[in-house]
């Protein structure tokens, strides 16, 4: 005989099921008609049971062939005998290893029991099996503990125990037995009774004893037996020894606890706007007033203007000057001029006031040379003496200074300076050399610096080509197969063939396009003739400016088409065009437009920032301001760890079209930027993205190094709370094709403020894109194509700013490959759509107890609400808006507390396999191996005949209601329309509330009067015919 062991150590996550936002859950195993149940942990979704359950094996080669269930219920704790379902997980016995020492405690997601159940969380298990050693009588046990050395011994554990226990056995339960332990009270002490197993083999003892270990037996807590609690007696027949190993494994074992890696947490950073509410709005530090989302960090600021009258260093008469700016071990370096006495420099250099290594400031002037840099002059501070600016007071007026020689004299030459302390509300200190970068170039040096950038104002272009006339092929007795292609920079689209192959085709097609300002590509318009498969003859062509095409506004008259002169692209038949220009040409009718009233979508809609027209005359006042606060981040992943560094990280912030970009922070994993942005806000159903990365740009890499991508944030500004301030640290969350990687977290400051109360509430009701994407809608299969190339806009004219925001930061930011194929993400998509559902199920449920009379006193409440209504009709309405009122005030208390973040579980990205994560970073088209993309396709083609069934079904209940008067079954429609006129008929001579009175007192019916089998209107409805069996 054989014993399996289940080890319930504890589950994360479990879905709310109280009503209170908790649930008391409980683990219940099935396994070959035995069933056994852990305690319940009241009020907690991340239970710790650590308890043991044991089971009988009577055969360990049916092991194989058996099935273990793993329910999670939740507790109602005496409100009813029901018990609310929370998960399961099926486990096979062929994967039951049988050693202690070979299992390992695994992590299973809980299912569900259908697909309407709202489920969610995973319990952690350990499983194995073991040999039973004792499987003697029960009075051979008896004779055993009478003639051995070790006999069944009585623990108090009131007292401390001093003779040490060899082993604790694993108690056997009978098969039918579900209760495992039964709770003995007493009034002076507790005991509890234990095996003593021998030391080796059988009889004797002699072996020496070890503690009891902290392990669980049957029920009992691991550490029951540790601690001079209420202990529980096992109830038993008998009790046998264990083997070692398995309480030497137990003890061993360290059951994980619920991992917070993915999880928001809250913090309260010392900013200034948190001081000023705690202090009832007012604040003494009154230079806290303009970055009150962040903490103050004071900066050094030196401001090196230029020089005058220096004195000639070298023999030839002549001085390449330059200005060393020393402050401790920091020293900044401005560039040199050649042959200047009177340089101009205007370079500013910030040392943060917390590494500050010296209380003298040291700014020198030196002469370039080959061999060595001669000294010139200098100028020394003390810091104690260094005024203070206040924002936002004008900037410092830089002052001339005297050089000094290295022993305190005054000397020829003069430097203007401006020395002052400031915060990072300075004007100075984006511009400002970072001590902290104070081993980067001044060529690398704009690439740490923070910046602010504007996207490009995009357009639609509207190309509708109508028809062309006269046209000349080379082959007159072919008819011609003409198409017309428009070329806009690296856009290009094409015209299906016109359905008339002759001279004078018709089109009747529109292209759209995406142009940008200030309008200064070319429209290049050609009509070319398919003479053969990959050969195409250009016909004629026409270049039109982009700047000469008129403007629509809204949803104003089109304007009119005209008529174009089609030129042949060699320069003989140009001169040749030219001169016979009044007598012949070919032309082309053409409509052009850019189209002002539409919002060019360069980001996905489900996260847009922007939903406001092309045009500044279409656009709406503001609504509120968005203030965002990038504190910090701390354990950030090395991303340089090859090169012998760690991370050089910032932050690009994109909201509107507006974008942000903090300044690098050189070499650590816990940088500290304390920067803030603010933003109009024109929508509250938008969205800001934060995004960070790692500068691979520092050091003077190739133009072709990336960035690398550190992680993202998005929060919707509609669920944040005006004049709230909201801290947390994100997580950092990066899928890769190796799994999902937590690459830090990220601190920010959020606070939206709403200025115009009436407007925001207003925007609710109006539509969410500019009214033109109603009149006009643009076709759904040019979206994602002009979505492309408008990113493709933005992402060059952002490259070609200093320092530029790359091509990859623009993709990242507005995912460019959001609408690729990802079974990870339609898995993330079918379970949003059932937890929605899930709600419609709970209804069904709640109306199915009703009519069962679970619960008698609801169901008798219902009654006589039903009774109320059918008296008073007039009350139907009014009741159902009061109980949504009362629903929507109750779900008030458990209203989310924090903004929405990267929710891995939601994204099924926590657990995906690495063959969905390969499969979704594959190129387009795919790279990969043509057994790879088999397997890949057969698997697509099994999902795909699963929605074809979903589907299939579908269609078939839709053709039966179809059916009901379509006469394909004559005598299912000649029943079902004379029942209709009876119906007719006794609702005509009967009052309305009667009816509805006999309908519901039917279907609440007490279950007495209720069959099993389906009812006679379902069973009419499933025979009723489909078109299933017509299909080939």
């Amino acid at each position: 005989m054989t014993k399996l062991i289940v080890e319930a150590h504890n589950a994360t996550d479990l879905a709310p099921k109280d009503g209170e936002g908790s649930a008391s859950p409980f683990v219940e195993v099935d396994f070959d008609e035995q069933r056994q149940r852990t305690q319940t942990r009241p009020k907690d979704l991340n239970p710790q049971w650590n308890e043991k359950l044991v089971f009988t094996v009577a055969d360990p080669n049916d092991l194989l062939h058996k099935t273990i269930d793993v329910t999670v219920y939740n507790d109602r704790l005496g409100k009813s005998h029901r018990k609310n379902f929370l998960g399961r997980v099926k486990i096979s016995g062929a994967s039951v290893p049988f050693s202690d020492s070979e299992a390992v405690v695994q992590r299973y997601p809980l299912d569900k029991r259908d697909i309407f159940s709202q489920i969610k969380g995973d319990i952690a298990l350990r499983i194995y099996a073991v040999p039973d050693y004792n499987e003697t009588p029960i009075a051979s046990n008896v004779e055993a503990v009478k003639n051995s050395d070790t006999p069944l011994r009585e623990i108090n554990p009131n007292r401390k125990i001093e003779e040490e226990i060899d082993q604790i056995p694993e108690p056997n339960f009978a098969a039918d037995n579900h209760k495992t332990f039964k709770k003995k009270k007493k009034e002076k002490e507790v005991r509890t009774f234990h095996s003593i197993g021998t030391a080796a083999g059988g009889g004797g003892g002699g072996g020496q004893s070890a503690p009891p270990p902290s392990g669980t037996f049957s029920g009992v807590p691991f550490e029951a037996h540790q601690k001079p609690a209420p202990v529980f007696e096992t109830r038993r027949d008998y009790a046998q020894a264990g083997p070692p190993a398995a309480a030497a494994a137990v003890m061993r074992m360290q059951v994980p606890s619920q991992n917070p890696e993915f999880a928001l947490v809250e913090t309260r950073p010392p900013v200034a706007a948190r001081l000023r509410d705690r202090r009832g709005g007012k604040t003494g530090d009154k230079t806290a007033s303009t970055y009150d989302l962040v903490e103050q960090m004071h900066y050094l600021y030196v401001s090196v203007v230029k020089a005058r009258d220096l004195p000639v260093m070298d023999i030839s008469g002549s001085l390449d000057p330059y200005v060393e700016v020393k402050l401790g071990n920091y020293k900044g370096v401005t560039r040199h001029w050649e042959k200047n006495p009177n340089p101009v420099w205007k370079q500013i250099f910030g040392f943060s006031k917390e590494r500050l290594q010296s209380n003298l400031l040291e700014v020198t002037v030196k002469d370039k040379d080959i061999v060595k840099d001669d000294f010139v002059g200098r100028v020394i501070f003390d810091l104690s003496e260094v005024p203070l600016r206040v924002p936002p007071d004008s900037p410092l007026a830089p002052q001339w200074y005297k050089l000094e020689d290295k022993h305190g004299i005054k000397t020829t030459g003069e430097i203007m300076l401006a020395v002052w302390m400031g915060t990072q509300a300075d004007e100075s200190f984006p511009e400002a050399w970072h001590s902290d970068a104070h081993n980067i170039s001044h060529v690398n040096l704009s690439n740490t610096r923070s910046k602010v950038y504007f996207s490009p104002k995009l357009y639609y272009l509207r190309v509708a080509v109508i028809e062309a006339q006269d046209l000349i092929p080379s082959d007159r007795g072919r008819a011609p197969d003409v198409i017309v292609k428009v070329l806009l920079g690296n856009q290009l689209r094409q015209t299906r063939p016109s359905q008339m192959r002759m001279v004078n085709p018709v089109w009747n097609e529109e292209l759209m396009f995406v142009v940008s300002e200030p309008f200064e590509d070319f429209i290049i318009v050609s009509v070319e003739d398919r003479v053969g498969p990959g050969k195409d003859e250009i016909l004629g062509r026409v270049i039109l400016s982009v700047k000469d095409v008129p403007h629509r506004m809204e949803t104003s008259k089109l304007p009119d088409p005209r008529w174009f002169n089609l030129h042949k692209p060699s320069d003989a038949a140009k001169e040749e065009t030219e001169k016979k220009k009044e007598k012949f040409s070919s032309k082309i009718h053409l409509l052009l437009c850019l189209e002002a009233g539409y919002h060019v979508l360069d980001e996905a809609t489900h996260f847009s920032s922007d939903l406001q027209p092309s045009s500044k005359h279409l656009r709406k006042q503001s609504i509120g301001i968005l203030e965002l606060g990038v504190l910090s981040a701390r354990n950030l992943l090395p991303m340089k760890g090859k090169e012998g560094r760690v991370t050089d990280a910032y932050c690009v912030a994109k909201y509107g079209n507006k974008w942000v970009r903090t300044r690098t922070l050189l070499d650590t994993l816990a940088p500290r930027w304390n920067e803030q942005y603010t933003w109009e806000v024109y929508d509250p159903c938008t969205v800001i993205t934060i995004g960070v990365f790692d500068n691979c740009h520092t050091n003077g890499n190739k133009d072709d190094a990336r960035d690398q991508r550190i992680g993202k944030v998005r929060i919707r500004l509609s669920t944040l709370e005006t004049d709230r301030i909201y801290t947390h640290y994100y997580p950092l969350l990066v899928l890769t094709p190796t799994g999902l990687k937590k690459h830090g977290e990220l601190q920010l400051a959020l606070r939206f403020t709403c200025i115009a109360w009436v407007n925001m509430v207003a925007q609710y009701g109006k539509p969410l894109l500019p009214k033109m994407h109603y009149v006009q809608p643009i076709p759904v299969k040019h979206i994602d194509l002009l979505r492309h190339q408008a990113m493709q806009i933005v992402a060059a004219r952002l490259g070609r700013a200093e320092p530029p925001l790359r091509r990859e930061n623009v993709e990242y930011m507005l995912d460019v490959d959001y609408h690729m194929w990802s079974l990870r993400r339609s898995k993330a998509n079918f379970q949003r759509i059932m937890a929605v559902l899930s709600g419609l199920s709970s209804v069904c449920r709640w109306l199915d107890e009703i009519c069962y009379w679970k619960n008698p006193i609801t169901t008798i409440l219902v009654h006589v609400l039903f009774l109320m209504l059918i008296c008073y009709p007039e009350l139907i309405l009014p009741t159902i808006f009061l109980y949504l009122f009362v629903i929507g005030m109750w779900n008030y208390r458990f209203r989310p507390r924090h903004p929405p973040h990267m929710d891995a579980r939601l994204s099924q990205a926590e657990f995906a396999h690495p063959d969905e994560l390969e499969e979704e970073f594959d190129t387009f088209p795919t790279t990969q191996r043509p057994d790879i993309v088999r397997i890949r396709y057969d698997r697509l083609r099994s999902v795909a005949g699963r929605v074809q069934s979903v589907v299939g079904d579908l269609a078939s209940q839709l053709e039966r209601a179809q059916a009901l008067l379509s006469w394909r079954d004559p005598r299912a429609t000649a029943i079902f329309i004379i029942f209709s006129l009876i119906w007719a008929v006794f609702i005509y001579v009967t009052p309305f509330q009667v009816v509805a009175l006999l309908v519901g007192l039917y279907w609440l019916r007490h279950p007495r009067f209720r069959s099993r089998l389906p009812s006679v209107p379902v069973n009419f409805f499933k025979r009723l015919p489909s078109k299933s069996e017509m299909l080939l």
